[in-house]
């Protein structure tokens, strides 16, 4: 029995849920899903059909070293990429198209983590 994987949820580790979910939803524009807990430490945000997981019972773990923590498929960098920016956002990585055939570029939330928002590049 063949499987195909749809898309992924990232589960990103905060060390302020309430920073983190103003990032979410102020900033990158997603919507409050689901949340956990009294006050909140888990929340699920979700913006058109790309769902993120935000964790930070314990505190959460210090971000990991290099490399993304979450991809998000996007059908338009650029307008995204001039929305975050007029929003604030920290790009740590302006858009262009990559040697794999993708045109990205990256964000780094509150804590570290490493969000990156791409398209193919023939779609643009």
């Amino acid at each position: 029995m063949a499987v195909t994987f749809q898309s992924s949820t990232p589960v990103l580790r905060s060390t302020d849920y309430v920073r983190s979910r103003a990032f979410f939803t102020d900033i990158l524009g997603f919507s409050v899903v689901e949340e956990g807990g009294d006050p909140p430490r888990f929340g699920i945000f979700a913006r058109d059909r790309a769902p993120v997981f935000v964790n930070a019972w314990d505190g959460g773990p210090p971000p990991s070293p290099g490399g993304w923590d979450a991809y998000i498929h996007v059908d338009d960098v650029d307008a995204l990429h001039e929305a975050l920016s007029a929003a604030g956002a920290n790009v740590t990585r302006t858009p262009e198209v990559t040697v794999y055939g993708m045109r990205e570029f990256e964000v780094k939330d509150p804590d570290g983590n490493v969000l990156c928002f791409g398209v193919d590049a023939d779609k643009t």
